[in-house]
């Protein structure tokens, strides 16, 4: 957990109550921050406490830590008898297959995508022509250096903007005019990442998790803002999470349907969160795929596995049995 992602504070808080509940379960954990090394129980608690702040760490924040995973895989004692590596990492090297790749090198069993997948999922241009190729709608949408009249020419306005990777809703806006547009267009430029335009479906936006291979209930997200940003994902009282969402049966099984399938196209597994719009005709466009989703108490996929009768500690033995059978079966071959 933790890293030099600007999701730092969001995978800390993941990566600490993961541990938490899974020490519950008589899991013996050792808990990592690949910048600071294992922590100590003190750590842990005050990182529990502290939880996510409302704004994602500075950028002089960031640039002043240092990843050091191959050194934590490599040096530290206290994670050489290790069964799994459970994931937490989210944004960055590690949620882009990075660390996995890191992982499949030395050798060890981890939860979650493989370093494909993750790749996949985390470049978000990729991800819709891969879900575009499996008849999954998702937005149109232009890539790259765009002029503002080709960008309201091509797909509206308003229209999102929004970095091709990344997640938790950081570095995505809605541009409502020519004149915004422009700005966020300038702005862009401190974003060092390519920049994705895509159409602006008005609409309810619901999430469906996935568990092994069994899609979890569909949970509507109604934010206090525009649109699902940062803070309304992660302070409390900034959305009503809506599990099981209100909606059709037969629309909660075609979003169970298209959410397996956009799973399936990005190579994910284990686990995965699919969004989605459901415009005003009652259609489903795919936004994203989240191949290490949110396990902080206010996230997503937590909420969904409840619906389902899964409390948080079995959700997160469970991921991480998923992992542990892969090693077992790996072994076996071998």
């Amino acid at each position: 957990m933790g890293g030099v992602s600007d999701e730092r504070e969001v995978s800390l808080s993941s990566g600490v109550q993961v541990a938490s509940a899974l020490r519950n379960l008589g899991h013996e954990v050792v808990a990592v921050d690949t910048v600071r090394g294992s922590l100590d129980e003190a750590e842990e608690a005050l990182l529990l406490q502290a939880g996510v702040g409302a704004l994602p760490p500075l950028v002089e924040e960031l640039a002043s830590l240092h990843e050091v995973q191959t050194v934590m895989l490599s040096d530290n004692s206290a994670l050489s008898e290790i069964d799994v590596f459970f994931l937490a990492l989210h944004g960055g090297s590690g949620e882009d297959g990075t660390v996995q790749a890191l992982l499949e090198v030395a050798g060890v069993a981890y939860t979650g995508s493989n370093r494909l997948g993750c790749s996949l999922a985390m470049d978000k241009e990729v991800g819709k022509r891969l879900l575009r190729q499996a008849s999954v709608p998702t937005p149109d949408w232009l890539c790259g250096e765009c002029s503002t009249a080709e960008v309201a020419d091509t797909l509206g306005l308003p229209v999102i903007v929004k970095a091709a990777s990344g997640g938790s809703s950081l570095r995505l806006v809605l541009a409502h005019d020519l004149e915004e547009l422009g700005s966020i267009i300038d702005e862009t430029c401190g974003w060092n990442d390519l920049i994705l335009f895509e159409r602006y479906h008005a609409g309810r936006e619901v999430t469906v998790g996935i568990l092994g291979e069994e899609t979890l209930p569909v949970g509507e997200i109604i934010p206090e803002h525009e649109i699902f940003d940062y803070e309304c994902k992660y302070q409390p009282g900034m959305a009503q999470e809506i599990f099981p969402a209100d909606i059709p049966s037969d629309l909660a099984s075609r979003l169970g349907t298209l959410a397996l399938s956009a799973h399936k196209a990005l190579r994910l597994r284990d686990y995965s969160r699919i969004d989605f719009i459901i415009d005003s005709q009652g259609e489903p466009w795919c936004l994203e795929a989240n191949a290490l989703p949110g396990m902080t108490s206010n996230s997503l996929l937590p909420k969904a596995a409840a619906a389902a009768g899964v409390a948080f500690p079995e959700l997160c033995d469970r991921i991480a049995k998923l992992a542990e059978v892969r090693k077992q079966k790996d072994s076996d071959c071998s």
